[in-house]
């Protein structure tokens, strides 16, 4: 798959306006993002502005803490979705995780999993939060809820996705879960690197600066030629971009 297909383009700042929100769904369209991802406040201008393409409305549920209760979760998943939202991202209750009330966290899970009429569920467990002990059992909870993502992180707390969570998740995700990375991927190498590690979405507000530098890659491999790279077509590209496209291949080799 392409790059543009991982992305979830994101944009969670509380002082977002609907100028912000609108150049958000525009870039999206322009690069072909999987979904746009915003607060429930903003979910039914975001559906609107989104129909007629194939690019999904995200939203968060009980972001960023995970606190309020399953009640309250589930209303929010039900009216985001009423309001136009085809993705949930919701949080866990990281206190109940930690108490080892886990039928609460499967519970509260499948309650919203139902609720949303077979919506894509993908459950945030900030992993920045958790031993890796923990960080199994919340992907054993979400292979036994049949829940469609496994998150890493929301951004706001501490670090966000790194390869080391991504790949213990994918060591003990089943075939239907798939993971999200997310928290911190602002630069090609992490994002290519999240993917390598398992990951098949990625959650970021860098999403046009990851296509732009993406770009400028191929664009790279396809001069290397004019730019003095003559150490063969079959190789990465060790291009310094910004730096009249200097040739490091000899020196990788």
């Amino acid at each position: 798959m392409e790059l543009n297909s991982y992305i979830d383009h994101t944009n969670l700042k509380k002082d977002a306006l609907v100028s912000d929100i609108q150049k958000l769904c525009e870039e999206a369209i322009t690069y072909h993002f999987a979904s746009v991802c915003v607060y429930p406040y903003y979910v039914k201008a975001v559906s609107e502005y989104l129909e007629g393409t194939n690019i999904e409305t995200c939203t968060v549920i009980g972001f960023p803490n995970g606190q309020s209760t399953t009640n309250t979760k589930v209303y929010e998943a039900i009216d985001a979705v009423e309001n136009g939202a085809t993705e949930i991202d919701m949080v866990i209750n990281i206190s109940a995780l930690k108490n080892q009330d886990y039928d609460y966290v499967k519970n509260e899970i499948e309650e919203i999993r139902d609720s949303i009429g077979g919506k894509v569920l993908k459950v945030i467990i900030e992993t920045c939060l958790l031993t890796d002990e923990e960080i199994v059992k919340m992907t054993e909870i979400c292979n036994e809820t049949f829940v469609n993502f496994i998150k890493t992180s929301t951004g706001f707390d501490k670090e966000g996705a790194t390869i080391h969570v991504v790949e213990l998740i994918n060591a003990n995700r089943n075939d239907v879960l798939e993971i999200k990375a997310s928290g911190g991927i602002k630069d090609i190498k992490t994002a290519e690197a999240m993917i390598r590690a398992g990951a098949t979405r990625l959650g970021t507000s860098s999403g046009v600066k990851l296509m732009q530098v993406s770009e400028e890659v191929c664009n790279c491999l396809n001069d290397k030629k004019e730019s003095g790279c003559d150490c063969g077509s079959n190789h990465e590209c060790h291009h310094e971009h910004g730096d009249n496209h200097k040739c490091n291949c000899k020196e990788e080799k």
